[in-house]
């Protein structure tokens, strides 16, 4: 059963935009991965000050992801976001139907 989710990432901020939309990619192939989900639509806010410091770093790029698929692929999305040292944070929510 696919559902839909939102993905917020809050990328390390590089002064190569090439390093970001990098990330960006790679996040994207992080969810298609898996045949049972794909990305609908990918938000990009841009760079913004944080309201408090993460790992040393005052502002974040800002990315929200639209995803649809089934449960089974969170899991290994978020341990691969957790490992990533481009990510400062990010959430994954179910949207409502």
């Amino acid at each position: 059963m696919n559902r839909e989710y939102e993905l917020a990432v809050v990328f390390r901020v590089d002064p190569n935009e090439q390093v970001i939309n990098e990330a960006v990619d790679e996040v994207k192939g992080w969810v298609e991965e898996n045949e049972q989900s794909k990305v609908t639509n990918i938000d990009r806010w841009g760079r913004r000050r944080l309201a408090y410091q993460i790992k040393k770093q005052r502002e974040g790029y800002y990315v929200f992801y639209t995803i649809e698929g089934s449960p089974s692929f969170l899991p290994e999305l978020e341990r691969n976001l957790k490992l990533s040292e481009k990510v400062l944070r990010y959430l994954v929510v179910r949207k409502d139907s």
